[in-house]
């Protein structure tokens, strides 16, 4: 009797350890495809989250980063376009031609057709891919849009900005003779006009969208959703029920700027409840990052840092970001290893065990060693943040600069470049908006005026007298570890940095591709396709 015993007590507990070991085979398989949420807010500057001070209410965003991985030394670029390119590519802009300015509506222009984009990497690995809210990779053809290029649903706009209720978009192209004379809708649900989507709120369009998405999803696939929200960009429009949560902040492009970002906030709240009802929330890993600095002309604000949107300085690409979720082993820390947006692309393909193969030779590292430990290192060590030929500042003029004679062959008068090296960041030409603004402390009592502020103060509406601006620099050295402000240049304490980087940057040079920035096509114009934006070549 007791061998009959403890024979039956044997295979009870081989048959337990077959189930615990068949139950973790099962847990591991459904964490190496985990699904994947990436959400990119517009324009949110560095001071404008709950944890990093702002007095805006963010909630949602804080909960995801005081539970998972606050990133610190992470940049994006100065504006929007450039950012969600090397997203999707994991590749620096100068290698496909967008490292100048960002892609207007009448251009016939877009992300090159022969690059590798995310979501069609992961979807190979088996991934269903949806796309909620801004585009801005071009869609002068067919091929060009979301549908062409990986997703497997679009709903949203493909402009670079328009009004959150009309979803109306003007043509503006800086220069062109048609510049904002055509208009038209700009709102789609794949290939077709959204008609429904005039006169509400994008972001509540954009929740209802995204949770629909995750409603309906095939629980035996792994989920990709991007959701590149339209707040905060300009305009400044939000629903009164948000901007009367701002009673004491007397500025009004703050006030709105406010009520728009927690309206933002609020959505990313409603996707993770929808997750967790779901029941896809555990196996779920999610990203938050702005894609650019904020634009402190329109309520946003980067304090302490220099600068802000379409400038070089910390202001314009030391961006908010996060990471939370599955496979993150050390939460609610916070990352000083250095990170950029197009880090992105191989770290998310190694998240989901896919692979870059088929690629073109990438200019991002796989971070996620550094995101999920403590432990963790990020290999990259090294940023180029851009070398555009052609920059000129886009409020105000470029001031005048000294040159840097040097045996690179760098010239250091031509547009701006700016270079990441350990804890070493150098400029070449002019970075753009140079000035430190306000702590959003000073918005909650008065009307903050940054008119004179615009080009360092000599915009020709200053009502200062203007004064000729002296000779800046064309080269300037900081150490940002030390100081992230950007307070001291130290170009001529420190000349054999400035060499050493000065040659990293025209070895970058030579593999730069020409910038391909066309200009407008009046065969663009809305009015020849039923007053809607969409593809006309």
């Amino acid at each position: 009797m007791h061998t009959v015993c403890t024979l039956f007590e044997k295979m009870w507990v081989n048959r337990l350890n077959l189930m615990s070991i068949l139950l973790q085979l099962a847990c591991a398989n459904s964490l190496q495809q985990p699904h994947i949420l990436l959400m990119i807010a517009d324009d949110l500057g560095y001071h404008d989250v709950g944890y990093h001070g702002a007095d805006i209410f963010t909630p949602n965003i804080d909960k995801l980063a005081n539970d998972g991985v606050i990133l610190e030394n992470y940049y994006v670029q100065p504006i929007c376009t450039p950012s969600r390119s090397q997203l999707m590519t994991g590749r620096y802009q100068i290698h496909f031609g967008l490292q100048h300015s960002v892609l207007f509506a009448p251009q016939p222009h877009c992300l090159p057709l022969d690059e590798t984009l995310l979501p069609a990497k992961l979807r190979e690995a088996g991934y269903s891919t949806h796309i909620v809210g801004k585009w801005h990779l071009g869609f002068c053809k067919y091929e060009c849009l979301p549908t062409s290029r990986g997703f497997d649903s679009f709903y949203g706009y493909l402009c670079g900005k328009q009004d959150y209720y009309t979803k109306e978009v003007s043509g503006f192209l800086a220069g062109w003779e048609y510049s904002e004379k055509f208009k038209g809708y700009d709102f789609h649900d794949n290939l077709k006009p959204a008609w429904e989507g005039n006169g509400t709120y994008s972001t509540y369009l954009y929740q209802q969208r995204a949770l629909k998405v995750i409603q309906d999803h095939d629980k035996n696939k792994p989920l990709f959703l991007y959701l590149p929200f339209q707040s905060v960009h300009f305009p400044l429009q939000a629903p009164q029920k948000y901007i009367d949560m701002y009673p004491n902040i007397k500025d009004h492009n703050r006030k709105i700027y406010s009520a728009m970002v927690t309206a933002m906030d609020d959505v990313v709240g409603a996707v993770v409840n929808e997750l967790q009802k779901q029941n896809m929330w555990n196996n779920t890993v999610t990203v938050f990052s702005t894609d650019n600095g904020g634009q402190t002309l329109q309520g946003g604000n980067n304090w302490p840092l220099r600068g802000r949107k379409a400038s070089l300085w910390e202001g314009g690409v030391r961006g908010v970001g996060l990471v939370h979720g599955a496979g993150i082993v050390d939460k609610g820390r916070t990352s000083t290893e250095l990170m950029h947006v197009s880090d992105w692309f191989p770290t998310l393909l190694h998240v989901a065990n896919a692979t870059t193969s088929g690629t073109k030779p990438l200019d991002s590292h796989n971070v996620w060693d550094a995101i999920s430990s403590k432990n963790g290192h990020s290999p990259r060590t090294e940023l180029l943040h851009n070398i555009d030929p052609i920059f000129k500042r886009p409020y105000g003029p470029t001031p005048p600069m000294t040159p840097y004679p040097n045996k690179y062959g760098v010239n250091t008068l031509w547009g701006h470049t700016a270079l990441r090296w350990l804890n070493w960041k150098l400029y070449t030409g002019d970075p753009g908006y140079e000035s430190i603004d306000p702590p959003p402390t000073m918005y909650r009592n008065q009307t903050v005026d940054t008119t004179c502020l615009v080009s360092g103060g000599y915009h020709p509406d200053c009502k200062e007298p203007i004064k000729a601006p002296e000779p800046v620099p064309s080269v300037r050295l900081y150490d940002i570890t030390a100081d992230p402000s950007e307070n001291v240049d130290v170009a001529k304490y420190f000349p054999m940095i400035v060499d050493q980087m000065l040659e990293k940057i025209a070895a970058y040079n030579k593999t730069a591709v020409p910038v391909s920035w066309p200009g407008g096509d009046k065969n663009c114009d809305p009015a020849l396709q039923d007053d809607v934006w969409g593809p006309w070549m």
